[in-house]
């Protein structure tokens, strides 16, 4: 009963957020980068926080003592995200939330305690990295969605049929908002798209959620839950850098991209792919008892060796 309600409310949350969205012009205008061509309402990404607060309000008891420090980081991402959907901001006025966000987070997940303090830049750099990597992921429609998706999927699995490391419904809840989003996005015209304030959003929670599970089992091997968006950010960024272009200005160079934009394959098609590869990775990871440098190795090389081959076909078709 409960998860319906919360359904409900998210979905009367949406459709609200709409009209606000309509009446304030918050909208998406299609650029040289864009996978799409029509003009599509933005930031319905909003939903995630909104699955945050709703989380606060059916779970009093323990919000403020356990999840205050990450409450406060997402709603602090989540709003700078939305402002600067709404308003281009400075890359110092982000980072600089970002970086409060990080420090919240790795204070819920207890990192400062159980880490020496030589690990925390480091953890800083991967947190942030892979925050960013889920902003460049965010270009058509269905990826941010089923990809979370998945690994929500994954890590509610593993919370209730491997180790237990948090409350079930701090999983659950963000599935829900990711399958309420992806009824107004999974589509070939999409009702909405998520904005930064949808990819900063699920992604702080789903980094949230893997960090609790390393600091919980020691195994490190987890943060390739997201295993399929690094590569792919990773391998973009070396070939950048190789072409001497500036990794900071926006590109169309994204497999993911090349396949939309070039191919003129359907975003749907492309997006589940993405959740189906990484799906694939998951169901390896999670029963593996091989080391980690064995693992990486299987997932990373033909992944990897696919990746590039494709990449390479595409480009070569297409004079890229």
């Amino acid at each position: 009963m409960e998860f319906a309600i919360v359904t409900i409310l998210l979905f009367i949350s949406m459709l609200a957020y709409f009209k606000i969205a309509d009446h304030y012009n918050i909208i998406d205008k299609p650029n040289h980068r864009s996978a799409h061509t029509q003009i599509t309402l933005r930031g319905g990404g909003i939903i995630f926080p909104i699955a945050f607060i709703i989380f606060c309000l059916f779970n009093l008891n323990e919000t403020i003592q356990d999840y205050w420090s990450f409450g406060l980081g997402l709603l602090a991402i989540c709003t700078i995200s939305f402002v600067d959907d709404v308003r281009t901001l400075s890359n110092k006025i982000r980072l600089s939330v970002h970086l409060i966000s990080v420090v919240l987070l790795l204070y819920f997940t207890g990192a400062f305690t159980l880490m020496p303090f030589w690990v925390w830049p480091i953890l800083f750099v991967i947190i942030i990295g892979t925050l960013n990597a889920y902003n460049f992921m965010d270009g058509i429609n269905g990826m941010t969605g089923v990809y979370s998706l998945v690994t929500l999927g994954s890590l509610a699995y593993i919370n209730k049929d491997v180790i237990q490391f948090t409350n079930e419904n701090f999983i659950l809840y963000p599935i829900l908002a990711c399958l309420v989003f992806l009824f107004f996005n999974f589509r070939n015209k999409a009702k909405c798209f998520a904005g930064d304030v949808g990819s900063m959003g699920i992604g702080f929670w789903v980094i949230g959620l893997i960090t609790l599970l390393i600091m919980r089992t020691g195994e490190y091997k987890y943060i390739l839950l997201l295993s399929i968006y690094g590569m792919e950010v990773v391998l973009t960024i070396i070939e950048r850098i190789l072409l001497k272009e500036n990794i900071f200005e926006a590109h169309r160079r994204h497999l993911y991209q090349l396949f939309a934009n070039e191919k003129k394959v359907s975003h749907l098609i492309v997006s589940s792919v993405y959740a189906v590869c990484q799906l694939l990775v998951n169901i390896f990871l999670i029963h593996s008892e091989l080391p980690l440098w064995a693992v990486i190795l299987i997932i990373f090389i033909p992944a990897g060796g696919i990746y590039l081959g494709l990449k390479w076909s595409l480009k070569k078709e297409y004079n890229l």
